[in-house]
């Protein structure tokens, strides 16, 4: 592809050299350059991709993309300078794909939780509705129904532009994505036109890196203002920034929610360990998920459904078949009549989600024994807050570890437990090895009793000291409950 219809759209400064090059190949990672690449040096969280210009070069990089120009420049290599790199990487990401955003009908969820489960259920509610379609997510990627693992959130430009090619390669009509806020603040979707987007939530999250809740909240924001005039912006008003979100935004104004009067309203009639019966916009119906949170992202899902021309009348019958999300409210039952249930939560706002929930439908004759840890190299700030609404919301807690990354794991139980009232202390038993921390609840627990294993979810690893070890949180409980 001929550089200049890469750097389409991408609002440059100064160009030095042949704008007609022939490009290879593209890439912000100089490691992975190759002869004739185009090096897009990005000024990263932890390096600065503008210190690699000569090496890139050493391998064969033929243009470079910059914010500022290098003082000794190599005859034969053309030079861009742009105000914003990373946004220039996103928008000629795309163009050397060949836009493949607007090629398919591309719906992106945004929030600190739900963002998982609305996408993948959207997912499969349209690939079992008969429609090809694509999924990006925590969990993983998939093309049609090929599944690719995921590393990210939201992949980088390159790599997201690349699987959304895949798609319209294979045909897909629709893809459902999850877009992070740390993919909107770095210009990770720069240069995509999105069909829809969806607000499900903010709480406490993330402030390792955006340092403060405004922030946070401005980079979601950010992701509806960029929406076009022909996409729908669908937003949660029980949600304090809910309305917030639409301030700006050119797209068509959708909203659901629970206990305020929107567009897509629902009522949890009644809820069960193996489901609840909703009412949406007066309709019936029962699906097989649980608690308030997933009524709340049905409703999204309805909404998003509702407004790319899902038959209404097929919409409800379609939801009822939906099963949750890998991680996500996971149940597993033991021989001995003990309830497992294995959930990603691992901000404040999602660990209580889960916990109120379990205590909506428990008869509470019985024992809820919860196991949580909290994430190292993250932020510490939710530290005592998630052992704070741990506590409160269960008769025991064990703490141990999650991904200490490399962080001492007893010194993050320790800031931990600095969230626990005195008079709660009895309560608490800390474990710093998970699968120890595992046993032991199964161990405490008798028949009826739930356990609540918070924080991992789908992942199927531990990091620590920088090494990923096998970890499946379902499997260990799973081998507990059968040495039990």
């Amino acid at each position: 592809m001929k550089l200049k219809e890469i750097l389409v759209n991408c609002n440059l400064l100064e160009i030095e050299g042949d704008k007609d090059l022939d490009i290879q190949g593209i890439t912000f990672d100089s490691r992975k350059v190759e002869p004739g690449t185009l090096f897009f040096a990005v000024k990263g969280t932890q390096v600065d991709g503008h210190d690699y210009i000569d090496k890139a070069i050493g391998k064969g990089a033929t243009a470079i993309v910059c914010e500022k120009m290098p003082s000794q420049k190599t005859d034969g290599v053309t030079y861009i300078k742009v105000d914003n790199s990373a946004y220039v990487l996103g928008v000629g990401a795309s163009n050397f794909f060949g836009n493949p955003s607007e090629k398919l009908q591309l719906v992106g969820v945004t929030g600190t939780n739900g963002k998982t489960t609305i996408a993948t259920l959207l997912y499969r509610l349209f690939t079992d509705a008969g429609y090809t379609c694509g999924l990006l997510s925590t969990i993983e990627n998939i093309v049609n129904r090929d599944a690719i693992p995921s590393t990210h959130t939201t992949p980088d430009p390159i790599e997201l532009n690349d699987l959304l090619h895949q798609m319209v390669e294979k045909g897909c009509e629709y893809a459902f994505m999850e877009v992070s806020s740390h993919s909107v603040a770095q210009e990770r979707i720069a240069g995509l036109r999105f069909a829809g987007g969806i607000f499900t939530n903010l709480t406490h999250d993330h402030l390792d890196y955006h340092k403060t809740m405004a922030n946070y909240r401005n980079a979601k924001k950010k992701f509806f203002d960029d929406l076009p005039a022909t996409a729908f912006a669908l937003t949660n008003l029980d949600d304090k920034n809910g309305a917030f979100m639409l301030q700006n935004t050119r797209a068509k104004k959708l909203s659901y929610a629970l206990k305020h009067d929107a567009d897509f309203k629902g009522i949890v009639m009644e809820s069960h360990f193996d489901g609840m019966l909703l009412k949406v916009n007066g309709t019936e119906v029962f699906t097989q998920l649980v608690g308030g949170f997933n009524a709340s992202n049905l409703l999204a899902i309805y909404g998003a459904a509702v407004a790319l021309g899902f038959d209404k009348n097929e919409l409800l019958v379609e939801i009822s078949k939906l099963r949750g999300a890998n991680g996500r409210f996971d149940m597993v039952h033991s021989e001995s009549g003990i309830v497992g249930i294995v959930d990603y939560a691992h901000t404040p706002d999602a660990l209580e989600n889960v916990l109120e929930t379990i205590n909506d439908v428990r008869c509470h004759k019985e024992t809820l024994i919860t196991v949580v840890g909290c994430g190292g190299n993250r932020d510490a700030t939710k530290r005592p807050e998630m052992a704070a609404v741990a506590v409160k919301l269960s008769d025991r807690v064990i703490f141990t570890s999650d991904n200490p990354r490399n962080e001492d794991p007893d010194e993050i139980i320790r800031q931990m437990k600095a969230g626990v009232a005195d008079a709660d202390r009895g309560k608490v038993l800390s474990i710093t090895n998970r699968r120890e921390a595992i046993r032991t609840a199964v161990a405490l627990a008798k028949k009826g009793d739930i356990i609540l294993l918070a924080g991992k979810g789908h992942e199927n690893y531990q990091e620590i000291n920088g090494v990923k070890n096998h970890f499946d949180d379902k499997e260990v409980l799973s081998e507990a409950f059968k040495e039990a």
